[in-house]
């Protein structure tokens, strides 16, 4: 539990426009995973879903960042 909340620290700490970059490249190992499934290549499955909570993770940082940057303009 704690690497887990070293790592959403990690991200939180990146800006939106790293977040998506990093979102991108999150997205293309899934690809890359799920067509190594496909072709039998894959060793282990379980990185898949890993993939898939990984990508839910930035999704959920860039949001929270964004209702952040929102909520601020809000006060005046």
């Amino acid at each position: 539990m704690a690497g887990l909340k070293k790592h959403k620290d990690g991200l939180r700490a990146k800006s939106v426009s790293d977040l998506r970059t990093v979102l991108v490249d999150a997205k293309q190992e899934l690809f890359n995973l799920k067509f190594q499934r496909a072709t039998g290549n894959l060793e282990n499955h379980r990185n898949i879903r890993k993939a898939k909570k990984e990508i839910a993770r930035i999704h959920t940082v860039i949001r929270e960042k964004e209702l952040d940057e929102a909520g601020k303009g809000d006060s005046k």
